[in-house]
């Protein structure tokens, strides 16, 4: 007992607090839409009280095991492409996507599982290679590692986690010392394939999502309405906000997916500019919290493990809020620990429990 309490003191209650008021923010600001989202406030009450319990618990797992562990890494990785591929055959098509498995009231996105363990993946593959960075071979295996998934997730159609999963492998290239030449090339191949991927591969909703960014007032009332009404949300909150439950957009229906894709808007226009700058300062808490843990890291790979995981908060954050904001084109990003989802809210705990285990276990 006495080795528990010294474990749970050793945790950094900080991250913890954060993780927490982010996620009740996102709850308050679900439950103030009507009152009929009492039963999905709850049922995210349940995901985060789930989050923290699991965040503890893995914090006294070992993070070393899977440093020394290949075979363990591949077999989560074999896990989670069986989990991505099983979607289109046993997920229930929603609008023509399949991205969840339903279990009873609760429903699964494998996607979030894999995001932790291509961190894990990536964080064992660089951790020792790091110095052979001027090795092409090691950007092409590494990517392929990154392709697959990537891929499958594009096709259900899941545009934005694929994205995500991308931003994920470029970031720890870049952490790794990749050579600008090389740099370069990804880039121009990255070019290559958008256009590729315009002609042949988006679906036409995805298209429509482009040129409504690039074009925003050209059709308010089609592939413009989420945008300019998430606008419409974010200037009407004003320095204090309309209240909770009291913001016209959010309550009564114009701002499309408000407890997920656009939940930033939400709190906008309901909690205004203070609640946004709350909002904005406890995120910056937090990757200052991950940041300390990475900088006294001894190691590589908890080095990177740590940057992976604060490279997807970053870019989930930024790609969400800048979708709400209409300088990024709308792509179907949560964000992290507020927007409404038990498989994104219970995984960045887990993520946030393994970050735990290195900051106690050193």
């Amino acid at each position: 007992m006495e080795k528990v309490l010294d474990h749970i003191k050793r945790l950094d209650w900080v991250i913890v607090l954060v993780a927490s008021v982010l996620s009740l923010i996102g709850i308050l600001s679900i439950y103030g839409f009507n009152e009929s989202n009492l039963v999905v406030a709850q049922k995210q009450i349940f995901f985060l009280c789930l989050g923290i319990i699991l965040m503890v618990a893995i914090s006294f797992f070992d993070w070393r095991v899977l440093k020394e562990s290949s075979a363990l890494i591949l077999a989560l990785y074999s896990i989670g492409i069986i989990l991505l591929l099983g979607l289109f055959v046993f997920a229930p098509a929603v609008r023509d996507v399949r991205r969840w498995y339903l279990i009873g009231p609760f429903s699964f996105d494998p996607v979030e599982f894999i995001k932790i363990v291509l961190i894990i993946l990536l964080a064992k593959y660089f951790s020792s290679r790091h110095i052979e960075m001027y090795k092409i071979r090691h950007i092409i295996f590494s990517g392929i590692y990154i392709a697959i998934p990537s891929a499958i997730t594009f096709f259900q159609p899941d545009l934005g986690s694929s994205i995500i999963l991308v931003f994920l492998w470029v970031g720890v290239l870049i952490l790794s010392g990749i050579k600008i030449k090389h740099f370069v090339i990804l880039t121009l191949i990255g070019s290559l394939l958008f256009l590729g991927g315009w002609s042949f591969l988006l679906k036409d909703y995805q298209k429509s999502r482009i040129i409504g960014f690039l074009e925003p007032t050209a059709d308010v009332q089609g592939v413009g309405w989420n945008l300019e009404q998430a606008k419409i949300a974010i200037g009407s909150g004003g320095l204090w906000g309309t209240g909770i439950g009291e913001g016209s957009q959010t309550r009564y229906g114009f701002l499309p997916e408000a407890k997920t894709d656009f939940i930033f808007a939400s709190i906008a226009e309901e909690m205004g500019f203070v609640g946004v700058s709350v909002l904005f300062i406890l995120f910056f808490i937090l990757i200052w919290r991950i940041l300390k843990i990475i900088f006294s890291s001894t190691d590589n790979f908890s080095r990177i493990v740590c940057s992976g995981f604060l490279i997807i908060i970053i870019s989930q954050a930024f790609v969400n809020i800048g979708m709400n904001q209409g300088i990024l084109p709308i792509v179907g990003i949560p964000l992290p620990l507020v927007s409404y989802g038990g498989s994104s809210l219970i995984f960045t705990f887990i993520g946030l429990g393994l970050i735990q285990s290195i900051h106690s276990k050193g």
